[in-house]
């Protein structure tokens, strides 16, 4: 943006001094009771926020202009970071009234979408992340923080689980390193597209320094006040380091205050929790569905029962992150039980828990110097649900429980200073008073009641008046000019004492002061500035005591959100009659009459139950084939779906079952975003197969749906072969592959791990009904064109579909020889394939004279045996 050519005032210098400090930010700069933007700015927030466009000057180089009003600045705020801006807010640091020249300001906070704190701002079931990744020669990090809650967090893991890890944490914003001509620049330049298109996240881009790894770690140490990073489990050489650094540094350069409520990094170890890469959340509509890409239909919303703001993220954590070990599930198991066998202490639990805020972003606010007058409130309404819930959860016997209930810490001490100080009914906001409670401060309760006395005080001092000069309409009035002043008509200004000052002049009457009055002005209107004055020195003050609890706060936040996701999960259960699944260690799936989480509470008793039984002997591989519509990719989804919900220790939908604990969950299914990078379908398909192939282990989950269908018949039948082969002899994987490929079920035959599953189907006067119902053993119909007529391809199109069909079957029926597909790979597979595809030239060569066949003749004959192997 270039500067005016024109003299600029102090003011507009002002601007551009900041405007120059934030350049990729919205400068809100403050102007008496607006916020004015210029420039281009003023040009967006115009079209963003539908605010009028205007000029500030009317020269030959007019200032475009758009100003909204101070009190509403929240909505804007939040329209623009929806929009994808961020917005630096430069405040007057000074009273204008004390202000020589122009009024001191300064950029006090920049907002962006990782880095909200306010209520209004945020959305309450939904953590509000902000990401940093550093990229290392060996492997990569990823730190995130919600500063809004104070959770920070650092992981190591390899590239390729980047993106997945920020689609599952759902990043508002990640910080990346500038590498003009540095090493990885390639790398981050493609990493940050990806990230921008996959993950919906603004992307910004911090200096080289902000991540190097000497100054990150000094960064950390000042910032937690420590002499080492090993207390949190981070040693010297940790490239996570770099990462959080980088994070804390930006939160300094945006929130320019406290951050006391970050008093801890978590190192998080991806070997105790169920890896779910961003492939398998969006293909089992963990999050969010494919079809609508919202909430409504998801796993999230379909077992989401939690009543807190707080509990509801925890939730959401548990979903994308199940645990892989026994005794932590067992740990939440045992407490979902207990409350699903005491509904009367569920029902109280969850009663209490409706009452209770959302405490761990109250903390927040607190130590941001951001806190409102009505979170304090609610801090001391809250602190007050704390007893009960204490004594609820120290009737119950499961470790967990009782372990919630120790942590349950109603501080007293804060609850009865809060309750003291903080008027109920107070206003959101301390600038027009009424947030501090009488009786707490005498000398604010002596201030309030000079200016609650002061009109009794005017109405006998006008009776006295009245009185003294005989003037019957003699009035008081008062305004912001003059401040109080005594009027007279015209008629009876003559009567006017000589003691009377007058004024002003106007219409109808005469306005004067008197010196009694002046003091009693300059004494309730004083004591209404001192009161508001000491008002907010006192806020301050209970808001300093409050932030001495900040830690003993968001312990209590942790153990509520624990206690809500259990609870919640013991209302699931008995709402649906769902059962506590059985734990092991060992490879192995069990399911009786499991039925899909989602599906089966959207159709009830219409949903058809099925069993599942993979490893421990009854086969590693499950090969299912069927029909389009009878419910393969279904059935698939929900076993994987079952185990995901054991896994965070919540009880299933099925009649019974035993699931061995799986490392990670994959899936093939479907097209996915890649389709928008410009990946062809199959190649999709088969890059989400290799990772598959490559990443799986013998405890892994995976889920394949139709591998092989994007390319050739012959192709996709020997990959999905081959690669089933590979699953079975090298990985021994829990795997579950719904196939169209008929031909597959002949591994059962061949592999000793392999087992067919099929969709039981009913034909009936030329109908075909699906029964969805799973049964063993293989099927060799697809049933395509019944498929076709259900969906409401034209009759013409379904006759001469059959039609063809027939000719085809009769044609294939009478070929005796054909590709046959082999157990494994053997030395002779070449070979015998060429023998079974080209039996007649072979015949022709073996019924050849040779001796006398002429050269020409010869030379033919190899043409024509080229032109049919062709």
């Amino acid at each position: 943006m270039a500067k005016q050519e024109e003299k600029l005032t102090p003011a507009m210098k002002q601007f551009h001094h900041f405007k120059e400090k934030y350049p990729d930010a919205i400068l809100f700069f403050r102007m008496g009771d607006f916020y004015e933007t210029f420039y281009e700015d003023a040009r967006t927030c115009s079209r963003v926020l539908g605010l009028t466009l205007t000029s500030r000057s009317k020269g030959v180089n007019p200032i475009p202009l758009a100003g909204l009003p101070y009190h509403a600045v929240d909505n804007y705020l939040k329209k623009m970071i929806q929009a994808g801006y961020k917005v630096a807010v430069c405040e007057q640091v000074e009273d204008a009234k004390n202000a020589k020249g122009v009024v001191k300001r300064d950029v006090v906070r920049v907002i962006t979408p990782g880095t909200l704190t306010d209520e209004m701002l945020l959305e309450s079931r939904q953590d509000n992340f902000l990401c940093a990744v550093s990229l290392g020669m060996k492997s990569a990090a990823i730190s995130w923080v919600d500063i809004s809650t104070g959770h920070f967090f650092v992981q190591e893991m390899g590239d390729s689980d980047i993106l997945d890890e920020l689609i599952r944490l759902g990043a508002k914003e990640c910080l990346l390193p500038e590498t003009r001509g540095e090493l990885f620049e390639a790398e981050v330049k493609k990493l940050g597209k990806d990230i921008a298109q996959l993950t919906g996240a603004v992307v910004t881009q911090r200096p080289g320094w902000y991540f190097d790894t000497y100054t990150a770690k000094s960064r950390l140490l000042k910032h937690f006040g420590t002499k080492t990073l090993e207390g949190f489990g981070i040693d010297d050489g940790f490239p996570g380091i770099c990462a959080a650094g980088a994070i804390i540094e930006y939160l300094n350069e945006t929130q320019k205050t406290a951050l006391g409520h970050i008093s801890g990094i978590r190192l998080v170890n991806r070997s105790k929790f169920c890896q779910i890469d961003q492939t398998s959340l969006r293909s089992l509509e963990v999050l969010r569905t494919m079809r609508t890409e919202t909430a409504k239909g998801s796993l999230l919303e379909c077992v989401d029962e939690t009543l807190t703001g707080m509990g509801a993220r925890l939730m959401r954590a548990w979903l994308c992150m199940p645990l892989c070990e026994r005794s932590g599930i067992e740990l939440r198991q045992d407490a979902v039980e207990e409350f699903v066998s005491n509904d009367p202490v569920c029902g109280d639990v969850r009663g209490l828990l409706k009452e209770i805020a959302d405490l761990e972003r109250i903390a927040a606010r607190v130590s941001t110097f951001r806190t409102t007058p009505k979170d304090l409130v609610a801090l001391c309404a809250t602190l007050g649900k704390v007893p009960p819930l204490r004594s609820h959860l120290e009737t119950c016997r499961a470790d967990m429980l009782t372990g919630l209930a120790g942590r349950c810490d109603s501080m007293d001490e804060l609850a009865e200073l809060l309750s003291a100080a903080i008027e109920p009914e107070c206003p959101s906001h301390t600038r027009d008073g009424g947030v501090i409670r009488n009786g707490f401060d005498a000398e604010l309760d002596r201030l309030r009641g000079v200016s609650a006395d002061g009109k009794n005080w005017l109405a006998e001092y006008q009776q006295g008046q009245i009185k003294r000069t005989g003037i019957a309409n003699l009035k008081i009035g008062f305004n912001r000019v003059f401040g109080y002043y005594i009027e007279i008509n015209h008629s009876a200004s003559a009567k006017a004492p000589a003691d009377y000052v007058r004024k002003q002049t106007i219409k109808n009457a005469e306005r004067y002061i008197t010196d009694e009055l002046k003091k009693y002005e300059e004494q309730v209107l004083g004591a209404r500035d001192l009161a508001l004055e000491l008002e907010q020195k006192l806020f301050e003050r209970v808001r300093g005591e409050t932030a001495k609890y900040i830690a003993r706060i968001q312990a209590l936040a942790e153990a509520v959100a624990n206690c809500d996701c259990l609870s919640a999960f013991a209302f699931l259960a008995r709402q649906n009659n769902y059962v506590r699944p059985q734990i092991v260690d060992e490879s192995t799936l069990v399911i009786t009459d499991g039925r899909h989480p989602v599906l089966g509470q959207m159709l009830g008793s219409e949903f058809v139950p099925n069993d599942a039984a993979l490893g421990g002997g009854t086969g590693d591989i499950a090969i299912i084939t069927g029909p389009n519509m009878a419910g393969k990719s279904t059935y698939i989804r929900q076993v994987a779906l079952l185990v995901l919900m054991a896994q965070t220790g919540s009880f299933i939908p099925a009649k019974e079952a035993t699931i061995g604990i799986v490392d990670r969950i994959f899936t093939r299914v479907g097209a996915s975003d890649e389709l928008v990078r410009g990946q062809s379908t199959f190649m999709v398909e088969m890059t989400e197969t290799a990772n598959i192939i490559n990443n799986a282990t013998s405890s892994s989950l995976v889920i394949l749906d139709e591998v092989g269908r994007g390319t050739s018949t012959h192709d996709g039948l020997a990959l999905a072969w081959a690669i089933t082969e590979h699953i079975a002899n090298d990985l021994k994987c829990r795997t579950l592959f719904a196939t169209h490929y008929h031909e597959l079920t002949e591994l059962a035959e061949l592999l000793v791990n392999v087992k067919n599953l099929n969709v039981a189907v009913r034909e009936w006067a030329d109908q075909v009904v699906f029964l969805h119902k799973i049964l063993p053993g293989g099927t060799d119909k697809s049933y395509g064109i019944h498929v076709a007529k259900l969906a409401g391809v034209p009759k013409g199109i379904i006759k001469r579909s059959a039609e063809i069909l027939s000719d085809l079957e009769s044609t294939f029926a009478k070929e005796a020889a054909g590709p046959q597909l082999t157990r494994h790979k053997t030395a002779d597979d070449a070979d015998m394939l060429f023998v079974e595809r080209h039996r007649s030239v072979l015949e022709r060569l073996k019924d050849l004279d040779v001796d006398h066949l002429t050269p020409i003749e010869a030379i033919n004959l190899l043409n024509e045996i080229k032109d049919e192997i062709d």
